[in-house]
């Protein structure tokens, strides 16, 4: 592990640890009231206490938004493929994309409810909805990024257009993929959030309502730690998976090992 690999990992770490420990300063010196912002270490123990269901909880939420975002990744490739073979769709459908992306999820869940019930249905097209789009935007710009030259090359060969797709413009927007998948793997765990609170009988979601409901303050900071410690395992398993498929994208200089390889 190089210097700038061990710097890139320590600073937020220390970072974090002083945020904290103001955190807990602040609250021990003013004896801010646990109702109004709890300590750090209440909300530790909170989550101590609450370990067992926390940690069934979380996994239901796990479980949810990685559902949702395979789906919602299948579905984005698809599409970018469908309309970079048909240009004219595209141009008619892209402000559609960009208009489901404008729709807040707090109004769209209960609608969802309505038509499908408060089983998996309406949560799993509100995961989709969420993370299709960055996948298949830009997973569309990838395709378009390939090189004339070897363009013209499969054309002067003889390849179809299948054939370019798979030997060419697939493989040259994977770069594109992973972006778009890093900004889905991101945010579907806070929409599987939404989902929860909206109609669920499990999940960090459905913990969550229940504390705010009870007034318990540190439970729902403790549920906040949950989603974010969840966010950050979603987008650095996509991280490592980038790592795994392309390892002939060279490194920038300065760039951090984990996000090029």
């Amino acid at each position: 592990m190089g210097n700038k690999t061990v710097r890139a990992v320590l600073l937020p770490v220390v970072a974090l640890a002083v945020f904290v420990g103001l955190w807990q300063a602040i609250c021990a010196a003013f004896e801010i009231k646990t109702f109004t912002l709890p300590a750090p270490s209440a909300i530790a123990v909170s989550m101590y206490d609450d370990s067992a269901i926390l940690w069934k909880h979380a996994l239901a939420t796990a479980y949810l938004a990685f559902v949702g975002l395979a789906l919602g990744v299948v579905i984005g490739i698809v599409i970018a493929i469908f309309l970079h073979f048909i240009p004219v769709l595209r141009d008619a459908l892209s402000p559609l994309l960009v208009l489901s992306q404008n729709v807040p999820l707090i109004a769209l869940g209960p609608l969802l409810m309505i038509w499908f019930g408060f089983g998996w249905t309406p949560k799993l097209i509100l995961l989709v909805l969420v993370s299709f789009f960055p996948v298949a935007l830009s997973m569309l710009v990838g395709l378009r990024q390939s090189e004339p030259q070897l363009r013209e090359y499969l054309d002067m060969i003889g390849a179809s257009r299948w054939e370019t797709l798979i030997r060419l413009e697939f493989p040259g927007a994977l770069t594109y993929f992973f972006s778009g998948l890093r900004i889905a793997a991101t945010y579907v765990v806070s929409s599987a959030l939404v989902a929860e609170w909206l109609g669920a009988n499990k999940g960090i979601g459905y913990y969550l309502k229940l504390k705010s409901n009870g007034f318990d303050q540190p439970g729902v900071f403790g549920s906040i730690v949950c989603v974010v410690a969840l966010s950050l395992l979603f987008y650095y398993a996509a991280v490592f998976a980038e790592r795994l498929v392309i390892r002939w994208r060279p490194r920038k200089k300065g760039e951090w090992k984990g996000a090029s390889e």
